[in-house]
């Protein structure tokens, strides 16, 4: 025992060397933050050694029992009195240091949350937005902004109102006024395209309560890539290459941000107006539709929220932008009361043109039992003057209208399905992926309790009848199903972007930041 007491007595020269003047650097690095922990790392050094010279005088020569039997009459009790002390106030003051060291920030990481909840006016203790920070990639502004500052460049020779008009008020286009409506048609009504998602969600981004400017503490990490408008750009009258040009100087701009190679990429997501399968061109083949934007390898790390999603895991689909755009809740209430009140005088009713080029279209044979019923009313888009782009138009007769038909069309789903829904009128479906399939996190998975079915197949081989089947539905399950249709307006309408909605109810937005935050923590999870 005392062989190993007088070996750590020789570690003085070390303890000069290495640990005081580390401690008295500590101490004067602790003085420029916190002047009180400056005394408490200088006084603790030079308290062992004198504590280190007591020991010394106390204790060489001989081992403690001979030292002390031998000596108590001639010893300076004094001396141990004052080393009783020291080592009292030195096992305080560690102790003290010990506690109050703990509630110091014990990372970065920690450190950096405390700075973003001042920076977003978190006032209470707990932080409302852990799990839930998103952090927004600063593009250059060839990949967003200069599309919307050159929309000229985004209208074809063929549309009937350039796009220009469309990126208005944030993406959701100029207000309706109608003198002849009233006042929630005039202040929440908008000439939407049905195109610009990417433009509408992230002007929601910019104001969603749970940004953060460090994207350590990021839980997702937004794209704000107008990948629809760039593609509609080069659409028509440009080879395979200039289609994919921009996609693919995004993915190596994203790749050399440190963001990026936390997870590769999973972490990150983007938002499309155009349906998936626009940027999954298979060949380069002139014929060949869209772009490979989607094929490229690192591109298919990332999650895209799109207005039709196809059977790939990595794309979700959300609901196309109707043209009702609320800023309060009392506005989404006051339409949903409006629609229970509609006097809906025409049992089923389709809007929509013909696909004379489509051989056994469902639309063809929807549009020929329509025409043969007393029961339906046709709106056919392909007739002069239809005016079946007027939301007015569409609302007039989807709220006079208690089922309305909603069979594919270019591709499997449709924007008049949440147009429909937005009236009150129960949609009638005759293919799975025109919203079974598709809208999972906005739709309810009990697609009986909002909606009809009606098989395309037996439609054409004259097995199924529109109107006897819907005749077959029971006054109470068409209340029910009407109260349901009604109930998701809010869950399927995007709210004016320059304000934010205060309400109850999360709009489409707030679902798809929902479904992306879950989707990203499971791939966290699971160390993907």
């Amino acid at each position: 025992m005392w062989a190993g007491m007088q070996a750590g007595f020789s570690f003085k020269e070390e303890f000069m060397k290495h640990w005081l003047p580390f401690s008295i650097a500590r101490g004067i690095l602790k003085f420029v933050n916190k002047p009180f922990l400056f005394f408490f790392h200088l006084f603790i050094p030079l308290t062992a050694m004198k504590f280190h010279a007591l020991m010394r005088e106390f204790c060489v020569g001989k081992p403690i029992i001979s030292k002390w039997r031998n000596q108590c009459r001639r010893t300076n009790y004094s001396t141990y009195l004052w080393f009783l002390l020291i080592f009292s106030i030195v096992v305080l003051i560690l102790l003290h240091h010990l506690f109050f060291s703990m509630d110091a920030p014990t990372s970065s990481h920690h450190h950096s949350k405390k700075k973003i909840r001042s920076l977003v006016g978190e006032s209470s203790s707990q932080d409302s937005c852990l799990g839930r920070y998103i952090y927004i990639h600063d593009l250059p502004k060839r990949f967003n902004q200069d599309l919307l500052t050159n929309c000229q460049i985004l209208t074809r020779p063929t549309d009937k109102t350039s796009m220009c008009v469309y990126v208005q008020n944030s993406g959701i286009g100029p207000q309706i006024q109608n003198s002849d409506t009233s006042d929630i048609w005039n202040s929440n009504w908008f000439s939407t395209n049905q195109f610009i998602l990417e433009v509408i969600f992230h002007n929601r981004m910019k104001k969603y309560k749970c940004l953060t400017n460090d994207s350590i503490v990021a839980s997702a990490i937004f794209v704000p890539y107008y990948a629809g408008l760039d593609l509609r750009h080069y659409l028509w009258g440009f080879n395979a290459s200039m289609r994919v040009s921009s996609g693919f100087d995004l993915i190596n701009w994203l790749k050399q941000r440190p963001q990026w190679k936390s997870m590769s990429g999973k972490d990150h997501f983007l938002v499309s107006g155009r349906i998936a399968r626009d940027f999954r061109r298979k060949s380069d083949r002139k014929s060949e539709w869209g772009s490979n934007f989607r094929f490229l390898p690192d591109c298919k790390n990332m999650s895209m929220l799109t207005i039709e999603s196809g059977p790939w895991e990595n794309e979700i689909a959300v609901p196309y932008p109707t043209s009702f755009h609320p800023s309060t809740g009392d506005q989404v209430l006051q339409w949903q009361n409006l629609m229970r009140t509609q006097n809906r005088s025409y049992s089923f009713s389709f809007a929509g043109g013909s696909r004379n080029r489509q051989k056994k279209s469902t639309r063809n044979e929807i549009i020929r039992h329509c025409q043969a019923s007393k029961l339906c009313k046709l709106l056919d888009c392909n007739s002069v003057g239809h005016k079946c782009d007027d939301p007015l138009n569409l609302m007039n007769l989807f709220g006079r209208s208690i089922f309305c038909l909603q069979p594919p069309g270019d591709s499997l789903t449709r924007k008049s399905t949440f147009d429909s829904i937005l009236a009150g009128c129960i949609p009638v479906f005759f293919h799975p992926g025109s919203a079974y399939t598709q809208y999972l996190w906005h739709l309810p998975n009990n697609y009986t309790k909002y909606s009809v079915y009606i098989s395309a197949k037996g439609l054409r081989s004259g097995k199924a009848r529109i109107d006897e089947t819907l005749l077959q539905v029971s006054n109470d399950d068409e209340l029910s199903m009407r109260e349901e249709v009604i109930r998701l307006i809010p869950r399927i309408i995007y709210a004016d972007g320059r304000s934010r909605l205060e309400s109850t109810e999360d709009d489409a937005f707030d679902l798809a930041i929902k479904g992306v935050l879950k989707r990203i923590e499971t791939l966290r999870g699971c160390g993907i």
